[in-house]
């Protein structure tokens, strides 16, 4: 699994409210983005990355949301799981029938 992250889910949600209300007084998205991650202790991609991901989860941009990001995950962890087990033995039920259906045929 992924290593937990150093910031909790409350500083990511101010950190991209702070850019939604500040975007305007900065020339450009990218400049809002180094000014705000400079005071929260973080780096501009890694805000710029909470700033996409929200924009997902409200909409407003294509691609996964953190909701489908996560029963993907869990989906793929399930595969993974199985597979590592091997193939599965057919039924019981199924293995009488074909017997009965193999003698029959004799």
């Amino acid at each position: 699994m992924g290593r937990a992250s150093r910031y909790s889910p409350e500083v990511r949600e101010r950190a991209v409210r702070m850019l939604l209300e500040h975007q305007a007084e900065h020339e450009s998205q990218w400049a809002a983005i180094g000014s705000i991650a400079a005071k929260i202790g973080c780096s501009a991609e890694t805000l710029r990355q909470w700033v996409r991901q929200a924009e997902r989860d409200e909409g407003r941009r294509d691609g996964l949301t953190s909701g489908d990001r996560e029963r993907l995950k869990k989906l793929e962890r399930a595969t993974a799981a199985k597979r590592v087990a091997g193939p599965r033995a057919p039924p019981r039920s199924r293995v009488r029938a074909a017997g009965t259906v193999a003698a029959a045929r004799l």
